[in-house]
């Protein structure tokens, strides 16, 4: 007999449920959210648990490596299928979400969730710590804005970051009431800029070091920030059988709908990594509209554009360089302009 253990995560605490291959339920336990506290329960059951399982989650990285590290099988499933899974359920409860979990783990209907290394999550958090800077940064620009309106001082349209406080400091040194209550909000703004074009070279100094993104930087409208968002999402290439199918992991293929006489293909499904469908969405628009170079990929893209628009033309064009970038990784080939107008 097989028996499978399905865990509800939370931040605190978990909820554990063990059944066997027919779907009884053995063991139902509340456990700290930690890997020594559910490794214990798991070797304090008498029969030797097949496989472990509970949905992606922010907690799913530390449990799954250190719960394979005690010896144990391991497996993350997606969160969707977990969910849709668990809506058939009349009450929702930590402990129902743990037998629901363990009973879809046990008839096999889900899909495992590829776990990313420490360094793609390293490269991902210096990323993230990036953007979540200069966003910070610009609220606050827009906060001096918006307040100095009420003053009868407007701002131009546009002014550069590094010369934002320059232009400011000048218009308000004059009253002594702007003074005392904006010059604490420059000076933060600053403080948080100078973080940010530190955090924005050590991105770059990262991207001109790893060999990958450099070959997908030959790609015209592609940087280090698309080329190490992209390389940190993948992780490893091998896990996808097909470039083709890159694409659809990041959301940028259309939804289907197909039921007897009705076939209704929508919008772009928006699955998998959002922070990587927007800097492929960004490059795509780069490569359309600002690079200079042509390119097979920027003519096709270019004719979308007179046919279906310019939105769609450059959702095609970020697809078709998700499978590009891809295909270069696993190939270690450069950037080439001929034949790259026949892929999809």
């Amino acid at each position: 007999m097989e028996y499978f253990a399905g865990i509800d995560v939370s931040l605190r605490s978990c909820a554990l449920c063990i059944v066997d291959g027919k779907g009884n339920v053995l063991l139902e336990r509340e456990l700290p959210c930690e890997v020594s506290d559910i490794a214990e329960c798991l070797r304090a059951f008498p029969y030797p648990i097949e496989r472990v399982g509970f949905e992606a989650g922010t907690m799913s990285q530390h449990l799954f490596f250190g719960l394979t590290k005690v010896g144990f099988d391991v497996v993350c499933m997606e969160a969707r299928q977990v969910n849709a899974a668990l809506s058939a359920m009349r009450n929702k409860t930590d402990k129902n979400d743990a037998r629901g979990i363990a009973q879809v783990l046990r008839t096999g209907w889900f899909s495992p969730v590829h776990m990313k290394s420490r360094e793609a999550h390293g490269v991902r958090a210096l990323l993230s710590t990036r953007k979540a800077l200069l966003k910070k940064t610009m609220d606050l620009a827009n906060e001096v804005r918006g307040l100095l309106k009420v003053f009868g001082i407007r701002l131009p349209m546009t002014v550069k970051h590094g010369s934002f406080d320059g232009v400011v400091r000048p218009l308000i040194e004059m009253d002594e009431v702007l003074v005392h209550a904006l010059v604490p909000l420059l000076d933060a703004r600053v403080a948080l800029y100078e973080h940010f074009l530190e955090l924005d070279r050590r991105v770059k100094r990262a991207a001109s070091q790893d060999e990958v993104c450099m070959r997908m930087m030959t790609v015209p409208g592609v940087g280090p920030i698309a080329s190490l968002t992209f390389k940190a999402a993948v992780d490893d290439p091998t896990r996808f059988k097909r470039s083709r199918t890159v694409g659809a992991h990041f959301g940028l293929t259309p939804r289907r709908y197909q039921s007897g006489e009705h076939d209704n293909p929508g919008r772009i499904s928006k699955a998998g990594d959002r922070d990587v469908r927007a800097t492929l969405y960004a490059a795509a628009n780069a490569l359309l509209m600002r690079t200079m170079a042509g390119s097979q990929i920027k003519s096709w893209g270019m004719r979308l554009v007179r046919t279906k628009g310019r939105r769609r033309a450059v959702v095609a064009v970020a697809r078709k360089l998700a499978v590009l970038l891809h295909r270069m990784w696993t190939d270690g080939t450069e950037f080439r302009q001929e034949n790259v107008g026949g892929m999809a």
